[in-house]
C-alpha cells in the first residue's frame, strides 16, 4: 500500500520532535529512514503504527486518513530491535500467536505459519524454542510473526541493531529477498547508512526532526542537498575542508584550500565573489595521488585486500581519508600529494547548503 506524510509534526509540550515532514512511499517500495541517534526516525516510524500520536498533519494509507484510527485497524505489523519472543511458546505457537487471537481457523493458521516458516526458511525450527535458536533465526521469528497477518504495510524498527556483523549481512540479504518475494511496502529505520544504501528502494534521511532530502540511494550518494547528507551518506565519510574563492575561469570556480596554498578547480555553474569562505567536499575515492597536489601525511594504512583505505593529515591536523583500488600500501609517515577531478569535487556554503 502507499503512504502519504503531509506537513506532520510531532511534540512533547514545547520541545518539538518532529518538524513538518512530507513524504510519499509508493506501493511496494522499500523505504528507509536513516539518520544519527535522536534525529526522530524511530518517532516517525511510531506515528505511522499509530503508537505515537501525531500534533499536526495527516498520515494516509492507500489514499485513507489514518491519522486518528487505532494502530490494530492500520493494517500495519511492526517488528522491532528487541525480538520479543514469548520464552515458553515454540515458534509455531509464536508465530500463530496474534491469528489465535482473531480466532482463526485451525487449518488457515497452520497454513498461514507454514508458508511464513517456509518463506523465512524456518520449516525446520517450529517445534524449538526461542532458546534453542541462534539470534538471527530468532529475528526470523519475529518477521514471520508479523508475516502471517498479512499487513498492508511493514514497519521495521532498528531490527538488526542486537546481531553481530556477520548475521547483520546475511539479515540484510534476506530482508532483501523476502520483500521481492512478497511485494509488500515496507519501511525499515536505521541509523547504519551502508543498511539504508543495500536495502533501499528510497531513502529518507533525517536531522533533529526535519527531512533533509530524499531519494534513490545513489541519488543521494551523487548529488547530496547539503553538507549533511553528503557526509552521512556514504562510507567512509565525504571529507571536508574549509576553502576560499580565488576566481574564476572558463574551467570552473578556483577555491584555495585554507592553510595548503592549494587551488583547485570545482566544476559548479556558482559564480562568488573571490574571498568567499565555502567548504569543498571530497570523497575518498575521488582522491588521486598525484605530484602537485596538496600534501598529506599517511598515518595509516588500512589494506582490505581488493581496497586501501589511506587515513592521512594534513599540516594543520585535519584528516583526510583517501580510498585506493588494488593497492597494498606500506605503514605511515610517507608524505603525499593529492587532488580532485574539478567534477568531483563538490563545494557548500557555510550554512550547509550545496553550491551547484
Amino acid at each position: 500500500m502507499s503512504i502519504q506524510l503531509r506537513n506532520v509534526k510531532k511534540s512533547y509540550g514545547s520541545f518539538g520532535v518532529i518538524h513538518d515532514v512530507s513524504l510519499d512511499i509508493p506501493k511496494g517500495d522499500f523505504a528507509v529512514f536513516v539518520g544519527p541517534s535522536g534525529c526522530g526516525k524511530s518517532t516517525l516510524l511510531r506515528m505511522i503504527a499509530g503508537l505515537e500520536e501525531t500534533s499536526g498533519g495527516s498520515i494516509m494509507i492507500e489514499g485513507e486518513d489514518v491519522t486518528n484510527v487505532e494502530p490494530a485497524q492500520r493494517g500495519v505489523a511492526m517488528v522491532f530491535q528487541s525480538y520479543a519472543l514469548y520464552p515458553h511458546l515454540s515458534v509455531f505457537e509464536n508465530m500463530a500467536f496474534s491469528l489465535r487471537l482473531r480466532r482463526a481457523p485451525k487449518g488457515q493458521v497452520r497454513d498461514m505459519v507454514h508458508e511464513a516458516a517456509r518463506i523465512l526458511q524456518l520449516e525446520d525450527e517450529l517445534q524449538k524454542k526461542p532458546s534453542q535458536l541462534s539470534g538471527g533465526q530468532r529475528q526470523r521469528v519475529a518477521i514471520g510473526r508479523a508475516i502471517v497477518r498479512q499487513p498492508k504495510v511493514f514497519l521495521f524498527d532498528e531490527p538488526l541493531s542486537n546481531l553481530d556483523a556477520e548475521l547483520r549481512v546475511q539479515m540484510r540479504l534476506e530482508l532483501a529477498r523476502l520483500h521481492k518475494q512478497i511485494g509488500a511496502t515496507m519501511i525499515y529505520v536505521t541509523h547504519d547508512q551502508v543498511e539504508a544504501m543495500t536495502l533501499a528502494d528510497q531513502i529518507f534521511v533525517l536531522k533533529k526532526g526535519v527531512l533533509q532530502q530524499s531519494g534513490r540511494p545513489l541519488q543521494l550518494y551523487d548529488n547530496p542537498d547539503n553538507q549533511f547528507v553528503g557526509g552521512f551518506i556514504g562510507s567512509p565519510a565525504m571529507n571536508f575542508l574549509a576553502a576560499t574563492v580565488r576566481g574564476r575561469d572558463e574551467t570552473g570556480l578556483k577555491v584555495e584550500l585554507d592553510g595548503t596554498g592549494t587551488v583547485m578547480t570545482a566544476g559548479v555553474a556558482a559564480d562568488l565573489p573571490t574571498g568567499t569562505q565555502l567548504t569543498v567536499g571530497m570523497r575518498p575515492e575521488h582522491l588521486d595521488v598525484t605530484g602537485d597536489g596538496f600534501a598529506a601525511t599517511i598515518e595509516m594504512a588500512e589494506d582490505l585486500g581488493g581496497v586501501s583505505y589511506l587515513h592521512t593529515r594534513l599540516k594543520d591536523g585535519r584528516e583526510i581519508v583517501v580510498e585506493r583500488r588494488g593497492r597494498r600500501e606500506a605503514g605511515g609517515g610517507e608524505t603525499i600529494h593529492l587532488s580532485c577531478d574539478p567534477e568531483n569535487l563538490m563545494l557548500f556554503a557555510r550554512d550547509g547548503s550545496r553550491l551547484r
